[in-house]
């Protein structure tokens, strides 16, 4: 399929939309709980991916990881780090308080690429990281007081694993070694699943949560990063930004709609700020570049 401009940006929307079901599923699940829903989920996105990586990269592609380099395989240990402390954030506090914490990976990420890669930071991003660090706070007084900090906390490791990844594999294609990210998520679902199997035993799972769990795996993890990395192809790395922003609106929504559960004043108070500082230094850093050319 050839992607033209309008179709890529249509089928992102429709990936953040995808992405955005994690938490009103996870609130119908009967009773898995903890670590069993991140095991479950793991392995049911290695055993689609499974199927989809032969179709997209031919059959050699999993003989092809063996001579991976050292990059790709610390991309699939980030990735199983997101997928496991996604979940696990789920089940420990609100899908806003996860997702709001989430969208700070690309403040995290600029901070690190400077840190370690030595890339400038724009003062529109010191100024965004600034106003999403006041946000954060916000929330976080809130969370001290209702018992929700440790899920926020976990949540965290979300943005700072998405950093690591980030840095890691642009560091490797300065270098000239590029990361071929899907193999690497299929890597890090591997991971996930191995990692969580000792704690999720004895399994409590029913099969109307199996099946909702299989959706998670493979409906909201396996096929939309499929097709965002389709999408990465054509949309410019600004574009993807903006409108993954969309998964935290759409999960906050249909989590409220879906499931009920409203978010509290701090987090859409703390919410607007770091979201805004993100809408605000990405619209800026776009004009910007636009007027460069």
């Amino acid at each position: 399929m050839k992607l033209t401009h309008n179709r890529a940006i249509f089928l992102m929307v429709g990936v953040t939309l995808m992405w955005s079901t994690a938490g009103v599923v996870s609130r119908y699940l009967e009773s898995a709980r903890s670590f069993e829903v991140t095991f479950w989920r793991a392995l049911f996105t290695a055993a689609a991916l499974l199927v989809i990586l032969p179709l997209l990269r031919g059959r050699r592609v999993f003989a092809d990881m063996r001579h991976a380099g050292t990059a790709f395989w610390i991309s699939g240990v980030c990735w199983s780090v997101m997928f496991t402390a996604f979940m696990l954030a789920l089940t420990l506090t609100s899908v806003a308080n996860v997702l709001v914490t989430m969208s700070l990976g690309p403040l995290f990420t600029a901070l690190l690429a400077r840190i370690f890669i030595g890339h400038r930071i724009a003062l529109r991003t010191w100024v965004a990281i600034a106003a999403a660090g006041a946000g954060i706070a916000i929330m976080y007084g809130t969370e001290v007081s209702g018992g929700q900090m440790l899920g926020t906390l976990v949540a965290l490791c979300v943005p700072v694993a998405g950093a690591t990844n980030w840095t890691i594999t642009q560091n490797a294609h300065a270098q000239g070694h590029d990361v071929d990210l899907v193999p690497a998520v299929f890597v890090g679902a591997v991971i996930s699943s191995l990692a969580t199997l000792p704690v999720a035993y004895p399994f409590q799972a029913t099969v109307h949560d199996l099946g909702l769990l299989a959706y998670l795996g493979v409906g909201q993890l396996a096929i939309p990063c499929v097709l965002s990395v389709m999408c990465a192809r054509v949309l410019k790395a600004p574009e993807i930004s903006l409108l993954a922003l969309l998964e935290v609106i759409f999960g906050i929504l249909l989590a409220w709609v879906g499931a009920g559960e409203a978010p509290s004043p701090s987090v859409l108070t703390g919410g607007s700020l770091v979201i805004g500082a993100l809408l605000v230094n990405e619209l800026l850093g776009w004009n910007q570049r636009r007027n460069e050319l």
